[in-house]
């Protein structure tokens, strides 16, 4: 049990400043002791409600029986419940500045009842006991500009599901089988990281966890804090990087969340103009209000600290920037200066960021940001927003437009492929390929290609490689590494029989090998943000729609030579421009990995795509090539 709980002086002054980094180890409910009586310490954050009370488990839900007393001026109100304990359901009974009967959930809370049901539920989420120390103590040395990173980005609800039998069952895997499951998958396949979606507590399944009412409690679809803790903790210590998605940008107005939460608008702007989002049906935060600053920096701190989450994918984040943004003209206020760039939510992102990564060495912030917003990834010194890496949308976008041509017009299309090669530096890159990109009549990835069922395959294959060879950290959802056929449905698990057939288990092979190479060759992740890195051998064969460049490493040995053929032509003599005279060693093909004493190729003196050297090999139709030298 930890030592007697109060709200001090000083935790009032530090949430009134924005800068109360643990305010959740007072904040919400714990478990703790009061001289003989064992019990729990609630706090609660209503600065406007005439009352407050703590109903539930414990006082048979009596609005009566456990009156909250108010600290201060801030606004928290605080109880300790003698018997209340770890399990009990409970909310908060909340008279609103209006006489408003309000019925919330904690927003502190750690643990939810699970969906229909919207209470908050006791739980101890301190006496879990870390194994990863060895993972944690490495990861104060991990740099992502430099380091590999390829993420496999899972819904944990519908990766795999257990038969289901009955109405009320789910079939969803708890926390702790999915972690032995998910780490056996991602070790087999050689992903570095998974990057989870939809673990903060949300009412609603399709929401996909896009619209949470739980900020601080892992959703109880899967099992308990503790059982969250496990997973994380079993994928580390198998050497696994975990990120989660999280969603600072706006949340839901169910009646038992944040939502007017004492009656007046608390957590959100009061002014609809800047306080809901017309499209999405959500409100949006006030991030000039400290104490809303505070619970969101703080929360993200929890993620990171009390759970050991390697970093957190930021989502939504064009749509704080911009405060016109999704919004019509006399739907949005402009700032002081008459602009539409959001200044309290730009301030937010530098603190936030500072204050992570400065405690956290080795952690990544990830922004997905879908505009030209310059410096994302800049210091904030610098005037930029911190973060670690941005989401690469352009290159997605052009890349998708391309690979969805019939091969014929290609040759119209080619720039779509090299454009992105001009902006590659101005920021810290991911590119992805998420599961935005799956969904809502998108196609999955097999289905984006153009021509028949062996051709998709053959398409996939060559994109998939020309994402590897590109600069930028990567990222693939779910289900895309065997051709899946179907679009995701957060309501059945992927289609894993599909690997019974030899195509689709032929194109898990391949993409597990151009991870293994991805990881063995430093030229792939080390220079990344290096513009030497990376060279065009040529980069305007739209005619015959092939793509050939060098990625080249730190230290001047294994740089890597890559072909891509984009269309059905054999090319019997396909001779490729190089810069050196050397050995050229080709390890991949369209088919997978090559004998590396077998085809080896020797430049010759014979000018050939503006370089001085080069050699000609067979380049069968939708070939690849990638060649060590």
């Amino acid at each position: 049990m930890a030592k007697k709980l109060e709200i001090t002086e000083l935790d009032q002054y530090l949430f009134g400043q924005g800068t109360h980094y643990d305010i959740y180890k007072k904040m919400g409910a714990h478990p703790t002791k009061r001289g003989r009586w064992e019990g729990v310490f609630f706090a609660v954050w209503a600065p406007n409600a005439q009352e407050v009370s703590v109903i539930g488990d414990f006082n048979n839900w009596d609005t009566q029986a456990c009156p909250m007393k108010k600290v201060g001026p801030i606004g928290i109100w605080e109880l300790f419940v003698p018997k209340a304990k770890v399990g009990d359901l409970y909310k908060f009974y909340i008279v609103g500045m209006h006489g408003e009967k309000l019925y919330k959930c904690d927003p502190f809370g750690n643990q939810a009842e699970l969906r229909p049901g919207t209470a908050s539920r006791v739980a101890n989420i301190g006496d879990y006991k870390w194994k990863d120390n060895v993972w944690m103590s490495k990861r104060k040395d991990f740099d992502e500009k430099v380091s590999p990173m390829a993420i496999y980005e899972v819904h944990p609800g519908s990766w795999r599901k257990h038969p289901v039998e009955s109405e009320d069952e789910t079939g969803f895997y708890n926390y702790r089988e999915f972690a032995h499951e998910l780490a056996k998958y991602v070790k087999e396949m050689g992903y570095t990281h998974v990057e989870l979606i939809g673990i903060a507590e949300h009412p609603f399944d399709g929401s996909w966890g896009y619209q949470v009412t739980g900020y601080y409690a892992p959703t109880s679809r899967y099992g308990t804090p503790q059982d969250f803790k496990y997973m994380v903790d079993y994928l580390h210590r198998h050497k696994i990087g975990v990120i989660l998605d999280w969603v600072p940008a706006h949340f839901p107005k169910d009646a038992h969340g944040l939502a007017n939460f004492d009656g007046t608008a608390v957590y959100e702007h009061e002014d609809p103009r800047q306080g809901e989002h017309p499209d999405w049906g959500t409100k949006i935060y006030n991030y000039g209000r400290p104490e809303v600053k505070n619970f969101l920096i703080a929360n993200a701190l929890f993620w990171v600290e009390e759970c050991h989450v390697d970093g957190l994918r930021v989502d939504a984040v064009a749509s704080m920037l911009y405060l016109d943004y999704g919004k019509k003209d006399g739907q949005w206020v402009a700032n002081k200066y008459g602009g539409n760039q959001n200044l309290e939510a730009i301030e937010f992102f530098k603190h936030l960021n500072s204050i992570l990564l400065g405690r956290n060495k080795g952690t990544v912030m990830i922004a997905e940001e879908s505009t030209a917003w310059p410096k994302v990834t800049a210091h904030p010194e610098d005037d930029g927003l911190g973060f670690s890496l941005k989401w690469n949308m352009g290159w997605m976008n052009d890349f998708l437009e391309y690979m969805k041509l019939d091969p014929y017009f290609r040759k119209y299309n080619h720039n779509k492929m090299t454009f992105s090669m001009t902006y590659a530096y101005s920021e810290k890159y991911v590119l992805v390929l998420s599961h935005d990109e799956v969904v809502h009549l998108k196609c999955s990835m097999l289905n984006k290609m153009p021509g028949f069922l062996d051709d998709k395959f053959k398409n996939l294959k060559a994109g998939y490689t020309f994402m590897l060879g590109h600069p930028g950290k990567k990222l693939l959802f779910m289900g895309q590494d065997f051709g899946q056929l179907q679009e995701w449905s957060e309501a059945r698990e992927l289609d894993w029989y599909l690997l019974g057939e030899e195509n689709h288990s032929d194109l898990q092979s391949y993409v597990k090998e151009l991870l293994k190479i991805y990881r063995k060759y430093p030229a792939l992740y080390a220079t990344d943000n290096d513009p030497q890195g990376f060279e065009w051998i040529n980069a305007d064969d739209g005619d015959r729609s092939i793509f050939s460049f060098v990625r080249k490493s730190p230290t001047g040995r294994n740089n890597l030579l890559f072909v891509c053929n984009f269309t059905p032509v054999e090319r019997l003599d396909y001779r490729v421009g190089v810069p050196k005279k050397k050995m050229y060693r080709q390890i991949l093909n369209e088919k997978g990995a090559l004998e590396p004493k077998e085809n080896v190729y020797k430049a010759e003196a014979s000018e050939c795509d503006n370089h001085p050297y080069s050699f000609a090999y067979p380049l069968p139709a939708y070939g690849i090539a990638v060649f060590v030298y």
